[in-house]
């Protein structure tokens, strides 16, 4: 059944717009009309995702380019990925048919993009697809690892169990990426009040200075010297400064797209100061929590291992995974290759080995998850105390700084005519 997107009016003369599934676009405009609302425009979307517009009145073709170029600035969020798999959980718990779980998701969602991306996905489903290859039409919305856990769940019959089990692994992950973006907020937002500033004392303040001093005839000491020699650099030169930092970071992202400069930026990322051991903690979080909730899902291990290497996020990590899958298939554990390369902590391949003779990796998994993840919140919170002292010190400095550089010469002036009276 064709999905379309359509925009119309209510019977108040209220802008409305939505996604419905019809047989056609007569049917469309009944179904509409049965709600009250007059169609002004619509688009059909295709499973594959591509789209053919159906001519509404004389504006449909307009309002195709308008819902495209709209669509071209929406973005899905996790979180929003979170709430529409706890729902699906809810859903196939209760026993809802998966067509009808995913026709709930699309009423409750309010992403228009989300929106049109789940009604796809039903349709697929609605024509005979499983809804693994559904998802597997939209990988630019949902990742590897939640296409192939429900590949799992609906082979295993256990679909509910993994929807439950990816809403936990979600959530957890917003709530790790929010207290990372949290606690480096307050530092970002600190350096760039303090670079303004600076920038226009040294643009606008400091040049006036510079003029009475000079009209004085006295020499100034070299650090009011050096604060002007960088006002003028700042004044005469701020457009090669822009030109620098744009060109700067142009290269620099093309760089760290090869595979040399991917390698060099992750290894570094890892030995980084403060936050080397936490960007390392998180990978390890990731990388058992998801390899966990794979396996408990049934999930072939090498399969499991080839998707989490792209969860860990990091060049050298993932590396280190390639050779223990090629180890595991060279009847070699999994504990043993992970500490060979030493880039996992101890105590996670410790318990990994505890968890293999046991045979309880899962389980050992989580707990490696869960005691990780307690270190993160630990160091995060660290970070937090110690970065803010840092930052109101590196202010004082640079305030003292200023003010020393301009009030120098002044107390030498006030010397200087004292001595003379």
């Amino acid at each position: 059944m064709p999905v379309y997107e359509y925009k119309g009016v209510d019977a108040n003369g209220k802008n409305v717009k939505g996604v419905l599934d019809a047989d056609s676009p007569r049917l469309l405009r009944s179904l509409l009309r049965k709600q009250n609302l007059y169609l002004t425009q619509y688009v059909e979307t295709k499973s594959e995702g591509g789209r053919a517009v159906r001519r509404g009145d004389a504006m449909a073709a307009r309002g195709s380019r308008e819902v495209e170029f709209s669509g071209f600035f929406q973005r899905i969020k996790l979180l929003e990925i979170s709430v529409m798999t706890r729902q699906m959980a809810t859903l196939v718990r209760a026993g809802i048919p998966v067509v009808d779980a995913l026709n709930a998701c699309v009423d409750q969602t309010e992403n228009p993009k989300l929106k049109k991306i789940l009604s796809s996905v039903k349709q697929s489903v609605n024509e005979g697809s499983s809804l693994g290859d559904a998802l597997m039409q939209h990988e630019d919305t949902f990742t590897n690892l939640y296409i192939n856990m429900v590949r799992a769940g609906e082979v295993s019959g256990t679909l509910d169990v993994v929807f439950e089990r990816l809403s936990e692994f979600i959530e957890g992950q917003v709530k790790l990426r929010t207290k990372l973006s949290g606690t480096l907020m307050y530092p970002v937002i600190m350096v760039c009040i303090a670079f303004m500033i600076v920038s226009l004392m040294m643009i606008f303040v400091v040049p006036k200075i510079t003029e009475m001093f000079q009209e004085m005839g006295a020499e100034l000491p070299l650090i009011t010297r050096i604060l002007i020699g960088t006002s003028d650099l700042f004044r005469d030169w701020w457009w090669a400064g822009i030109l620098l930092g744009v060109v700067g970071v142009w290269r620099f992202r093309i760089w760290k797209k090869t595979e040399s400069g991917r390698a060099r930026l992750d290894a570094y990322k890892l030995r980084m100061p403060l936050f080397g051991n936490l960007l390392r903690m998180v990978a390890v979080v990731r990388f058992t929590k998801t390899f966990g909730t794979l396996l408990a899902s049934g999930v072939p291990i090498l399969t499991a291992l080839g998707i989490v290497r792209n969860v860990v996020n990091n060049v050298v990590l993932a590396k280190v995974i390639d050779e223990a899958r090629i180890a595991i298939q060279e009847g070699e554990g999994i504990a043993a290759p992970l500490q060979r390369s030493e880039q996992f902590p101890p105590m996670m391949t410790h318990m990994i080995a505890i968890g293999e003779k046991t045979g309880q990796l899962e389980a050992m998994l989580g707990n490696v998850a869960d005691a990780y993840e307690t270190q993160v919140d630990s160091r995060v919170t660290q970070l937090t105390s110690v970065l803010e002292p840092i930052m109101i010190v590196g202010m004082g400095v640079g305030v003292g700084f200023l003010v020393f550089a301009i009030l120098l010469p002044m107390m030498q002036m006030n010397d200087a005519i004292a001595m003379g009276g």
